[in-house]
């Protein structure tokens, strides 16, 4: 059985201390209403309409963890935690992955 991505047993394994990236075979487009995330491998596509969780997921790689990326987007606490939310789903999705230190060195 697949987890729903908003379900709480998604949201609460996603690691915000964590280091994170776009995965590699993902392709970010900006648009007019914020992205569109395309990955090659699954052949899934999801739409950013955030243009301040555009700005997280673009600069994940520049950020030692999620929670830090986070607090470089200027967002206020509430709205860091619909963007975490949005982190969580898009990591359930592959969209985004965990660095592990051979991709970060």
């Amino acid at each position: 059985m697949t987890a729903v991505p908003d379900s709480p047993a998604v949201l609460s394994s996603f690691d915000l201390d964590r280091a994170w990236d776009v995965h590699p075979q993902v392709a970010v487009r900006p648009e007019p209403f914020g992205a569109l995330l395309y990955h090659f491998g699954t052949r899934r596509l999801s739409f950013l309409k955030d243009p301040t969780l555009l700005g997280v997921v673009t600069t994940l790689s520049d950020h030692p963890s999620a929670r830090a990326a986070l607090a470089a987007s200027g967002a206020d606490v509430p709205q860091q935690r619909r963007l975490a939310r949005a982190l969580a789903t898009l990591a359930s999705t592959d969209m985004i992955i965990a660095r592990t230190s051979e991709a970060s060195s």
